[in-house]
């Protein structure tokens, strides 16, 4: 790869930086990364429908900003599909086992690092699309996130998400388990929105809603797969 095609995602890399909300963060995914690594994808199916049609909306002429990437596998997989791909999480034990996984499945296009999503460092629209699976839920503030990210897409570029709605479950889940798991060390904190939430979220950013699927193969599927696309 010329080193021009690597060169435009080095101007809005996320901020390495780590606050205190970050570091927490951070220090939770370190922990949990051995574990996060070697757990079976739980719906397998429904994984691999939403590669293959995130596959469909990548062009080996785009580069591309993949936030919350933790061990690296879906950037792995997506990455032949672009012209080059920045994957990054705030976990340096995540990005760790990425690098491990690079080394062993090389990749041109590929580069992982080290960034908080929710600490972009200023610059140009820089990358036709921003891939934000399983990850949205999990900011400190869903619109300072998403107007972020809004930032540093190209016009005409794409914001291609799967995130789990939590306000959709069982309220026992977001209101009882979740609280007491965290409180055991057992979860992040979590954002607790549904589908119409993320999407007027991202439509209050400027962004304009192309598709929303769910792509889920095991009983109800609470992860919206939202695209949008900054207008261009």
């Amino acid at each position: 790869m010329s080193s021009s095609a690597i060169a435009p995602v080095s101007r809005a890399l996320p901020s390495a930086a780590t606050p205190p909300a970050a570091s927490a963060k951070a220090r939770f995914w370190d922990r949990i990364a051995p574990k996060y690594a070697a757990d079976p994808i739980a719906d397998l199916a429904g994984y691999e429908a939403t590669l293959q049609r995130v596959q469909g909306l990548l062009s080996p002429q785009h580069d591309v900003l993949e936030i919350g990437c933790g061990t690296g596998s879906t950037a792995l997989r997506l990455a032949p599909f672009t012209r080059s791909l920045l994957a990054t999480d705030v976990s340096s034990q995540m990005i760790a086992i990425a690098h491990q996984r690079l080394a062993a499945q090389p990749s041109a296009a590929l580069r992982f690092a080290v960034a908080d999503a929710e600490a972009m460092a200023p610059g140009p629209e820089v990358y036709d699309a921003v891939l934000a699976f399983n990850v949205l839920h999990l900011m400190s503030d869903l619109d300072d996130a998403l107007r972020q990210l809004a930032k540093v897409l190209r016009p005409g570029g794409l914001l291609i998400s799967k995130t789990a709605c939590i306000a959709e479950m069982n309220p026992l889940i977001p209101y009882l388990a979740v609280p007491l798991m965290r409180a055991i060390g057992k979860a992040p904190p979590v954002l607790s929105f549904d589908e119409q939430r993320l999407r007027s979220a991202m439509v209050q950013q400027g962004l304009q809603i192309v598709c929303t699927e769910r792509h889920g193969t095991r009983g109800k599927d609470i992860r919206a797969f939202i695209v949008a696309r900054k207008p261009g």
